[in-house]
């Protein structure tokens, strides 16, 4: 249990470290060319790399709204699901510290003005969504996710190419929903970054824990229900 803790945590590391380091270090400076579409493809890159690097270890979830629904669709032990819950919230919290030590290296730098590439709805959305349109996209989202994983892990599926369609289905996710909610789908992702950025962030990080976790509920239960194979 103990190595599938901390794969959970490096992997939830380097997640939150490469999609929202992205965000801060590179994707603010409109020259460097990377935009959405390179902060979106980061993301995606993490979940390929540490899925291939530590997914044989922890099943590499990285993602609280994964475990559960995993756990939603039968492919996970309920014992496990708060020590993974645990390892994936304090490697993000711990990427967000690195991430805010290095962007704090600017002299103007402002985690709460900037954001911190924190998830928001309302004036705090990139795009100006309500929290309406941020509920309906974080659960629809989240709940394809956990189709896309459960079947891209289903043995039927072809071997070893999980990793690659789960992580371009995250690249896809964030290509979508960046300009509404700056795209969580991950609690842990969200918990992270909003300490630092320290007021709205938090105010707001309720949604995108109970948003997520619903719609991994229900992508694990569409899969087990509809789509598995039956025994």
């Amino acid at each position: 249990m103990l190595k599938r803790f901390f794969a959970e945590f490096f992997g939830t590391f380097w997640l939150v470290f490469g999609g929202c380091g992205s965000a801060v270090l590179a994707a603010a400076f409109p020259e460097l060319g990377i935009g959405f579409a390179g902060v979106a493809l980061a993301f995606g890159l993490t979940v390929v790399t540490m899925a291939y690097a530590v997914g044989h270890i922890s099943g590499g979830h990285f993602n609280p709204a994964v475990t559960v629904g995993l756990f939603a669709g039968g492919r996970f032990p309920a014992k496990d699901v708060i020590p993974y819950i645990i390892a994936q919230v304090i490697g993000a919290i711990a990427a967000a510290a690195a991430l805010y030590f290095i962007a704090s290296g600017k002299a103007d730098f402002d985690a709460t003005a900037s954001g911190l590439a924190s998830n928001g709805f309302g004036e705090h959305s990139p795009g100006g969504y309500s929290l309406q349109a941020a509920i309906v996209i974080e659960l629809l989202l989240t709940a394809f996710f956990l189709i896309i994983i459960h079947g891209a892990t289903d043995k039927r599926a072809p071997a070893g190419f999980a990793p690659l369609a789960i992580g371009l289905a995250l690249t896809l996710i964030h290509l979508i929903s960046i300009p509404v909610t700056n795209t969580s789908v991950n609690p842990a992702r969200s918990t992270g970054v909003a300490i630092f950025q320290g007021t709205w962030a938090l105010e707001q990080l309720w949604v995108f824990w109970l948003v997520p976790l619903a719609g991994g509920i229900i992508g694990g239960l569409i899969y087990r229900c509809l789509l598995e194979e039956k025994q």
